[in-house]
């Protein structure tokens, strides 16, 4: 059989989106108006990945999320779509540019009274929450200023609780991080974070070739050391 790289072909693009539960018409208008209104729309999540991370959401049923990174907010209302009743989101974001798309449609969504936005330097805000609430986040989903991913690592593991989930964005740089060709800040950045992960006895870890790859990771509980 020839071989073929399924990320390369448009037609499994195509077919993937064919045969995924479009989404909703608030996250359709909010994506219309990313496009629209912001330089770098390509930040947005997303109709795909936005429904793997609500799908994982209904899987956990996190009573407690972090998102550091909100962009526009699409990839937010994905996560907070599988919240546990009484359960809340924290978003961190810094640009001012995307404030009035954020809060527009959390405003407009079912769960405006469950996300908490956070403004500013992600490294300030996760500072105080390691502080006052360490590891009571059931899931994290990390898509920040990717030269920090590394630096961000240890308190995320922190936050996280035992058996908790963390999500990691971009890890694979549009292939940047196999190439050997490839020095700039973010690349390098983005291959420590892979290998500072893939070395932690603390977690269990797997990337998945999702748009710009996704990195899944599970904070291993101590039952998990008895095996």
């Amino acid at each position: 059989m020839e071989e073929f790289d399924l990320l390369d072909d448009p037609r499994a693009t195509a077919y993937l989106a064919a045969h995924t539960t479009p989404p909703d018409p608030l996250l359709a208008r909010l994506d219309r108006d990313t496009h629209v209104r912001m330089l770098a729309p390509r930040m947005l999540s997303g109709a795909y990945q936005g429904r793997f991370l609500e799908m994982v959401s209904r899987m956990i049923r996190p009573r407690r999320v972090l998102e550091v990174g909100a962009f526009t907010g699409y990839g937010t209302l994905c996560l907070a779509a599988g919240l546990a009743d009484g359960g809340e989101l924290y978003t961190i974001e810094h640009d001012p540019l995307t404030e009035d798309l954020l809060r527009k449609y959390i405003a407009a969504s079912p769960y405006a009274d469950r996300i908490r936005v956070l403004w500013g330097e992600a490294e300030t805000h996760l500072a105080r929450l390691a502080a006052e609430t360490p590891a009571v986040f059931d899931l994290i989903f990390l898509d920040a200023d990717k030269a920090r991913y590394a630096d961000y690592y240890p308190v995320l593991k922190s936050l996280l609780r035992p058996g908790g989930w963390l999500l990691a964005d971009n890890v694979l740089w549009n292939g940047k991080v196999w190439d050997e060709a490839c020095h700039d800040k973010d690349t390098c950045a983005l291959r420590r974070f892979n290998d500072w992960v893939q070395a932690d006895a603390d977690v269990e870890n797997l990337p998945l070739l999702m748009r710009d790859g996704l990195m899944i990771i599970r904070k291993k509980e101590i039952t998990d050391e008895d095996h």
